[in-house]
């Protein structure tokens, strides 16, 4: 039987048990379509990362003896559509059964069954092999529980993959150290640069230019730095055990405006795209960790392994379980729209400079600056969530909607009402401070809520907490700061709502 199977451009597990036998019977395909490109504008250095991953994996299994067939972006023939170019290649090598790999994203979900409902030809679909759940486990978890505490799916995990443990104990006798995650950076530990590949992209660069697709942000051409293929993939990971895992935990929270990475692993584009999976990156840093265990201790590695076993898991089944009414999720009512800065990176604000510019130039940022500078500014001005999905799902270069909306919409923006978050990551600019070197040279003053110097995170927030006050009335985790809400004068009260406004309605000129 002749087959056709689909592999999309974040499914290039090599390792995948489709890939293990030759069959000249059955054709890969792989395609660079503009109905990807275009359902968001994307960063430039996202684009020609998958890109370049894709063709890099498609040599790789073509060089292995698989059969295969690659449209790029500017081929005459590419249809750019997924149905088109699955109906043209069924028809044009006489294909008798139609296979595919279970997508990560709803949308594409969706359009691939009704494409199957509507061939004339077999078809079946595959687990894609790369996640340690199944799509639906965490709502088999959780099912008739009101919170869905990561905690608790976390410490699951680990005792069902026995990861970290001593026996039925917890390696460390604690779960989890995030409150030994916590430090500021100071400088007293010095940075490895990171990992750079150094790859020529011109000429992936000048195609994407010459099919017109419009994409944001900055490239270096000449000096493209992150990973396309697995062997690079593994060099990161290994570059991240042997230089930066002994300090990761530490500083995971930390910002710097010397240290774009600090000791983060950048791992994220290599797993999303599946060139790596979760399990041999985790497999990896704890074997590292019991090799040397007298240069690092627990806390550094249970950090980053519940980044991945706890969280990265977590909100992939969220994602699954919710979907998709979550897409449309806006509890607070939120009606903004993004300031023109979040595109050029022009602001007053050294934390918000700092964190869109690193976003523009590098198509990423680590959580803190995601959550707690960025998402946090985005929530305080009451940004539209749609807005705000729309431009970290195109800005970062690991995000795919499965990671990026349950993160964003819910984690960051709190739209969901509480699934993921028990409360919302909201803070002044007191945390920002605490957190990193950002207010030191800063045009506002980071101890003022109102006033022409004072921060605009002190003036928003309690701004939002005064608006919002009605809403939260009832959370227990936000009484200590609707109390102190209440503390605040009535005629200094107004002073920041008048501040809050004037921001809100004028956010770059800020």
């Amino acid at each position: 039987m002749k087959k056709l199977r689909l592999i999309l451009g974040d499914q290039l597990n090599s390792e995948h048990s489709w890939l293990q036998e030759l069959d000249n019977n059955t054709i890969y395909v792989l395609a660079e379509m503009r109905q990807e490109t275009d359902y968001v504008k994307h960063h430039i250095q996202k684009v020609v990362a998958f890109f370049m991953s894709m063709r890099n994996f498609f040599t790789a299994i073509k060089a292995d003896g698989h059969q295969t067939i690659y449209f790029e972006i500017t081929d005459a023939e590419n249809p750019q559509d997924l149905e088109k170019i699955i109906t043209h290649c069924i028809e044009k090598y006489k294909i008798e059964k139609f296979e595919y790999q279970f997508p990560d994203e709803y949308r594409l979900d969706q359009q691939l069954k009704a494409i199957c409902s509507n061939l004339k030809i077999q078809s079946e679909v595959f687990d894609s092999e790369h996640f340690y759940t199944t799509r639906h486990e965490l709502s088999e978890f959780f099912e008739g529980k009101k919170l869905l505490l990561m905690e608790n799916f976390y410490r699951n995990m680990r005792k069902k993959h026995h990861l970290l443990m001593d026996g039925s104990t917890p390696v460390g006798n604690q779960w989890n150290f995030d409150a030994d995650n916590r430090k500021k950076y100071k400088g007293e530990v010095p940075v490895p640069k990171e990992k750079n590949f150094h790859t020529n992209v011109a000429e992936i660069v000048a195609q994407i230019k010459e099919a017109g697709i419009t994409t944001f942000g900055n490239i270096n051409e000449n000096n493209f730095s992150w990973p396309t293929s697995r062997k690079q993939s593994l060099e990161v990971l290994d570059y991240f055990c042997t230089n930066l895992l002994k300090h990761f935990g530490d500083y995971e929270d930390a910002m710097h405006t010397d240290e774009k990475f600090l000791f983060h692993s950048r791992l994220s584009f290599a797993m999303n795209s599946k060139m790596l999976s979760p399990k041999e990156v985790i497999e990896a840093v704890v074997s590292y960790y019991h090799a040397n265990e007298n240069e690092i201790s627990i806390s550094q590695v249970e950090g980053f392994v519940r980044q991945i076993l706890g969280w990265r898991e977590y909100i992939r089944g969220i994602y699954w379980k919710e979907m998709p009414n979550y897409a449309q999720m806006n509890v607070l009512e939120n009606t903004n729209k993004l300031p023109e800065f979040f595109w050029t990176g022009k602001t007053k604000m050294n934390c918000m400079s700092h964190a869109i510019n690193q976003s523009l130039d590098e198509a990423y940022a680590h959580h803190i600056q995601r959550l707690m500078v960025i998402g946090n500014f985005t929530l305080l001005t009451q940004i539209h969530p749609d807005e705000v999905d729309a431009w970290y799902l195109g800005v970062y270069i690991d995000a795919i909607e499965w990671v990026e909306m349950p993160n964003t919409r819910g984690m960051s923006q709190y739209a969901d009402g509480g699934i993921i978050a028990t409360k919302p990551y909201v803070s002044s600019g007191s945390y920002i401070n605490k957190m990193s070197n950002n207010c030191n040279k800063c045009p506002y003053n980071v101890k003022e809520k109102f006033g022409e110097k004072a921060c605009p995170f002190n003036t928003l927030y309690w701004n939002f907490l005064d608006e919002k006050k009605e809403y939260f009335k009832g959370n227990q985790r936000m009484g200590m700061m609707l109390n102190l809400l209440n503390k605040i004068k009535p005629e200094e009260l107004y002073k920041i709502k008048i501040k809050a406004n004037e921001i809100i309605a004028n956010m770059d000129a800020y």
